[in-house]
């Protein structure tokens, strides 16, 4: 009976997940159903209603390929030297990065690529986490694959199977709660655009996950499907966001309130994508008051005080 509770328990939290863990960009299976994971059922019991089907890869609502791509273009700059080192999670990629000096056990953030993919950039965001005194991992959901033109990236975005992507983050939440390097008391997860909507997904799939940071990621449009998440959520977003404008960040933020689940919601006057230094709609000085308050928002959750030492 417990098994049969947790199991389905399971199936609930993952029908969830592949329907609302939106990244930016048409996803593999279009604009319809999101993948089931074998031996998922498709609709249900009569007695429970199925959850609404959006793929982590469909548009934003009311934007073309076109004008999403529009969106985003790349910067000529070259990241800096990386610090880390590339291992393997559930047989993908990623890039691991640990604070100087340390030893477990330390918190951990799952670092979640925007659509261009696991680029430079982004294992630079990694290493700014660890220089911090985080272990930062980040991970590929794209299966090697690094855009370099918007036409590339749609196309990598398309081929991302939800289910197999699910898959990648919940292991790498598992690495850093279990590798010896790191052996992480507690856990977050960071992403952008693409890696901002799988970001909120991992929070609603993974209840022990501590916090979430949302860069301009698609949202689910009903209370319901926010309510299993466990962990608190910061939002960042632009109010010159064509792909997630502010009417969609509002009934974001109020169905948070309805779910009952913790939350901040920051917005600046900026484009979509203005806080990832690889692309040209980068706007240094909002993307740097964001991550002042990431970097707060992290150490509250990940970092809280230590309990007063008794007389």
């Amino acid at each position: 009976m417990v098994r049969a509770m947790i199991d389905r328990r399971s199936r609930c939290l993952t029908a969830v997940i592949l329907a609302f863990a939106a990244g930016c960009g048409g996803g593999k299976n279009g604009a319809g159903a999101a993948a089931q994971p074998e031996g998922a059922e498709a609709a249900g019991s009569a007695a429970e209603a199925p959850a609404p089907r959006v793929s982590p890869g469909q548009l934003p609502d009311g934007m073309s390929e076109e004008e999403f791509k529009a969106l985003h273009e790349l910067r000529e700059e070259a990241a800096p030297p990386r610090r880390g080192q590339m291992i393997e999670v559930a047989g993908a990629r990623a890039y691991l990065s640990l604070p100087e000096g340390a030893s477990a056990p330390m918190p951990g953030v799952i670092v979640i690529h925007e659509w261009w993919g696991l680029n430079e950039h982004i294992m630079h965001w990694a290493d700014r986490l660890a220089a911090e005194g985080y272990a930062a991992l980040a991970v590929d959901l794209y299966g090697g694959v690094v855009a370099t033109t918007r036409d590339e990236a749609m196309a990598a975005v398309k081929k991302v199977d939800d289910a197999r992507a699910l898959e990648i983050l919940r292991a790498a939440h598992r690495f850093l709660v279990e590798d010896e390097r790191v052996r992480a008391p507690r856990t977050a997860s960071i992403g952008w655009c693409f890696g901002g909507g799988w970001s909120l997904g991992l929070a609603i799939a993974e209840p022990e996950l501590d916090a979430a940071v949302i860069y301009y990621g698609r949202l689910p449009e009903s209370a319901e499907a926010l309510r299993p998440i466990r962990a608190a959520l910061l939002g960042v977003f632009g109010n010159q966001d064509e792909g997630i404008p502010p009417a969609a960040v509002d009934a974001f933020e109020a169905n948070l309130e309805k779910a009952g689940v913790r939350n901040r919601i920051l917005r600046y006057d900026a484009p979509h994508a203005f806080a990832n230094p690889s692309g040209k709609a980068y706007h240094q000085d909002d993307a740097a008051a964001a991550w002042k308050e990431v970097r707060a928002f992290l150490a509250e959750h990940l970092r809280p005080p230590a309990p007063p030492a008794s007389p």
